[in-house]
């Protein structure tokens, strides 16, 4: 920080200390996200990968106070949100924001172009719902800030394809002037040829506003290409962390190895070793103080049943979670 307060590029917007969230259930809890902690420095991209179920979707709506953690601190622009009430999380809306994975689901199929982008700003009270000028105006602004013609703005969801639907959401997620988004799968329900397009002007809107983004997915070519940094969850857990071209050159933990290697490559002629795991997922309910890779891990030692790994620094700026390290 400044001595004024204004936060630079290069602070963390977003400090995260052991955060939890577990789900009851008849067996006992579910521990969706145990103990995860990392930051997201100002105007960086924090790319968080993993098979599906690992937890990736829940983190980003456990930060945002859809889910009620149930333990650790969440510390946005230096305050800790994690104990806010309804009023004051209401008022933080305006400066965190979510683009869901699915623009058809995420969208009131009753709603117009223009009622969906405008939702927020009433519901905030930026604009009476009456001031039909007000709103009319600033909708506009943002269809041409995402790159949506305006002759859509009375059409229905139904009426658009997905590229256009995301546009919305991501319209809709600015209209607030936000500083932090969880984008959470925004591009895996899209044809290929439009995820470069929503990419690009995720990245440009980036540049332009200087936004803070939590990028969840399953692709990891998506993710080298927008990330800061990368991390890596399985069932609840960071187990490794480290800037792409680290991560991708010298991975560490093997289940990112067995991620990296599932990557299709377009040359028939060059041979990648693929890693594939055996064994079977271990139950993310009442789980013990084992490793939560123990059952597919290649590389495992009777240490691992003892505990999970601390994380731990191995090279400048790269963390993994794993025995193997510990020396």
């Amino acid at each position: 920080m400044t001595e004024g307060g204004a936060m630079q590029k290069g602070d963390a917007l977003l400090d995260v200390r052991g955060l939890k969230k577990y789900f009851a259930t008849p067996r006992g809890p579910l521990q969706a996200v145990d103990d995860v902690s990392f930051s997201i420095l100002k105007g960086e991209t924090l790319g968080v990968v993993g098979e599906s179920g690992c937890g990736k979707s829940t983190l980003g709506r456990t930060i945002l106070r859809l889910y009620e953690p149930t333990g650790g601190e969440i510390f946005f622009d230096g305050q800790d949100i994690a104990s806010y009430d309804k009023k004051r999380l209401k008022k933080l809306r305006t400066e965190m924001q979510i683009i869901f994975q699915d623009p058809y689901s995420s969208l009131n199929p009753r709603m117009t172009v223009s009622q969906a982008i405008a939702a927020p700003l009433v519901l905030q009270g930026i604009f009476k719902k009456n001031d039909r000028l007000g709103i009319d105006a600033r909708v506009g602004e943002l269809m041409d800030l995402v790159g949506l013609a305006r002759r859509f703005v009375n059409s229905y969801p139904h009426e658009l394809d997905g590229g256009r639907r995301q546009r919305i959401g991501i319209a809709r997620a600015l209209s607030l002037k936000p500083k932090f988004i969880v984008c959470d799968e925004p591009v895996s329900a899209l044809d290929v040829s439009i995820q470069a397009q929503i990419l690009n002007l995720m990245q440009d809107l980036q540049g332009e506003f200087g936004l803070t983004y939590m990028f969840i997915t399953h692709d990891m070519s998506v993710v080298k290409h927008i990330s800061d940094d990368i991390m890596v969850m399985y069932m609840g857990r960071v187990v490794e962390r480290a800037k792409p071209g680290s991560l991708f050159a010298a991975p560490l933990h093997p289940y990112t190895r067995a991620l990296l290697s599932a990557i299709p490559i377009a040359d028939p002629d060059v041979k990648i070793r693929k890693e594939i795991l055996k064994g079977e997922i271990s139950s993310p309910v009442n789980m013990g103080p084992e490793c939560r890779f123990i059952g597919r891990c290649p590389d495992f030692t009777p240490a691992c049943i003892d505990k999970a790994a601390e994380e731990k620094e191995v090279e400048p700026g790269h963390f993994v979670s794993c025995v193997k390290y510990d020396a």
